[in-house]
């Protein structure tokens, strides 16, 4: 099992970017840089790759609306190049509010884009001549508009002509193709001892239809990190992210986070938090969510219990477990925890 983390995407990116080194020299494998509608991940990516040496560095997430399948292969490609190989591209529809709020995008057909994007990239990187027509248009035609357009390949010649891609996604049909197609798979919320009833069938129908090529998929799951006899207090600080993307993430009845909380069993809790979220209560919110979920979805307590933790997160397949450190020693938490990794599964 590999380990990595998730830069703060609302923090000051250069100090957080700062850390890297060090938390490459604890054992991270990996840093995942997250985007919303924040700061753009590909720019803090490359600042990475300049500032590390082994670590892999992913995107989580790049969304398949705001850019082309052929500028989200380029991007791949260029970290890719900058890295030495060490990119990981990460992928997603995102949700309804922030691609037609922030980015003005209509949210039509995600799992097409997503599977037609993971397609393009591909080729793209193989260096194909690429003439394709879906949703995207290579080259545009003429009845779309097109008058100059040819096929083309990429001008330069990528690292590597596979860059693992992993892929978010929460619903049975979406989830199924990740399944399918990717490299990896980037769950949200992920709780190991409820994912195989939420996902398990998921998992298995896209499993059928996976390419050997492709290997086994990857899962990249985990929560925070707090080690100690006390640090089962810590816990608490998962409330106002539970709280966010059950309650706030999407509209009544529009909202792939309070869906996957439902699954889990919390369907009357995950109605009152997205009613206290919605009407601007984000304490109150915070405040309902179930102890057992934060318990369920974070590895803090004494050691012992840590370490049975990332055991339940490994025997539900994560093969890279994503930590948030807590505390003002995150790099001795990631060696730690990095020691326990190496050594034989309990």
């Amino acid at each position: 099992m590999e380990l990595s983390m998730m830069l703060d995407y609302a923090g000051d990116p250069r100090r957080a970017a700062d850390a890297a080194a060090e938390l490459e020299d604890a054992g991270l494998d990996a840093l995942w840089v997250a985007e919303a509608w924040g700061f753009d991940s590909p720019t803090i990516m490359g600042y990475l790759a300049a500032r590390t040496e082994r670590m892999k560095i992913g995107s989580a997430i790049v969304n398949v609306y705001s850019r082309t399948p052929a500028l989200i292969a380029q991007t791949a490609a260029g970290l890719d190049a900058l890295s030495g190989g060490r990119a990981l591209l990460g992928l997603g529809a995102s949700g309804p509010q922030v691609v037609e709020g922030w980015h003005g995008k209509t949210y039509d057909r995600p799992l097409g884009r997503t599977r037609e994007t993971v397609e393009l990239c591909r080729r793209i990187w193989r260096r194909e001549t690429i003439d394709h027509h879906g949703i995207t248009d290579m080259p545009l035609p003429p009845e779309k508009g097109g008058r100059h357009g040819k096929p083309l390949k990429i001008l330069t010649r990528p690292v590597r002509d596979r860059i693992p891609v992993y892929v978010a996604s929460l619903g049975p049909a979406n989830v199924a193709m990740t399944a399918e197609i990717a490299d990896g798979w980037l769950p949200t919320l992920f709780i190991p001892e409820k994912a195989g009833a939420v996902w398990g069938s998921a998992l298995a129908e896209g499993a059928a239809r996976r390419a050997p090529e492709l290997g086994p998929l990857d899962i990249v799951a985990g929560g925070l990190l707090a080690i100690g006899e006390d640090a089962a207090a810590a816990r608490d600080l998962a409330r106002p992210q539970i709280a966010l993307y059950v309650g706030g993430m999407g509209a009544p009845g529009k909202n792939f986070y309070n869906d996957l909380a439902v699954a889990y069993g919390y369907g009357e809790e995950a109605r009152r938090i997205q009613e206290l979220y919605l009407s601007g209560r984000k304490r109150d919110a915070a405040a309902a969510v179930p102890d057992e979920f934060c318990e369920l979805m974070t590895l803090c307590g004494p050691a012992g219990y840590v370490r049975d933790r990332i055991e339940a997160f490994r025997e539900a397949g994560v093969t890279m477990l994503n930590v948030t450190p807590v505390g003002p020693e995150p790099a001795r938490l990631i060696e730690t925890v990095k020691n326990w990794l190496e050594e034989a599964p309990r």
